[in-house]
Formats: structure tokens, C-alpha cells, sequence
């Protein structure tokens, strides 16, 4: 899969996690490089709404700002996860198309976990007018 990543701070967690994700055959674009979470957030939201990559994971302290800036991006549905249920979660019941998340309190393992689960997760068809209900971006 394609995934446009992006981060406003490298770490060890987002430096394993872009070797993670590479190692499991994922195409990894990186955007944005030392840019400030405004600008993380909506450039992996271009990526994703443009058709550049499929889906996009971008980080910051919290992950909020990512977040917010991500789904003022017409047709991003960024979501903040702090856990792989929440974001298999978001992935079936909401259509996410970003994750956010926050570097605050994750670890190289959970963050992993949470991409894991976010990536390879569908949607759920039966969720699609309700998620229509909720326009992206």
C-alpha cells in the first residue's frame, strides 16, 4: 500500500515505525520533511485526498494538531488513535483514510500495532450511508 507519512518531530518511534511499515512491504512516502504540525497534517491530507497514496499517517506531540489540520482537507478522514482497537475501528466504522497519532505516549511497538491495525483494516460497506451522513474534509 501506499502511505504518505509525515511527522514534525523524528523520533525513535517515528524512525522504527518508517522502517516498520517499509519492511512490510508498504510504499512510504515521506511529506513535509521539518515542517511544523500544520503543515504535516495538511500535506499528508493532499496526499491522501489527491490519490497519491491511499492512506496517510501523520504524527505530532499529541497527535491533535495532525489531526485537525488533516480533516480540513476536503475529503481526509483523519483520525486520532491511541490504540489498534480504535483504529480498526476507525478504519470499519468511519472510513478513516489518515491516522494521527500522538508521540507523546506511544512506543516503537504500539505505534506499529496501531499502523498495523489501521492499515489493514476495510471499511465496512453496511457503515457507508451512515459515514456518508459525515462529509469528509
Amino acid at each position: 500500500m501506499r502511505i504518505a507519512f509525515a511527522t514534525d518531530e523524528a523520533t525513535e518511534v517515528t524512525v522504527s515505525l518508517v522502517a516498520h511499515l517499509r519492511a512490510a512491504g508498504h510504499q512510504v512516502d515521506e511529506v513535509a520533511p521539518g515542517a511544523e504540525w500544520p503543515e504535516v497534517g495538511r500535506a499528508v491530507g493532499d496526499a491522501v485526498a489527491a490519490g497519491r497514496a491511499e492512506r496517510g499517517i501523520a504524527c505530532c506531540f499529541t497527535g491533535t494538531g495532525v489531526s485537525i489540520a488533516a480533516n480540513k482537507v476536503p475529503g481526509v478522514r483523519a483520525a486520532l488513535c491511541t490504540d489498534a482497537a480504535t483504529a480498526e475501528g476507525a478504519r470499519q466504522w468511519n472510513d478513516a483514510n489518515v491516522l494521527a497519532l500522538g508521540l507523546r505516549l506511544a512506543t516503537a511497538t504500539l505505534a506499529a500495532e496501531i499502523a498495523d491495525a489501521f492499515l489493514s483494516t476495510d471499511a465496512d460497506p453496511s457503515e457507508a450511508a451512515t459515514v456518508a451522513r459525515v462529509p469528509a474534509g
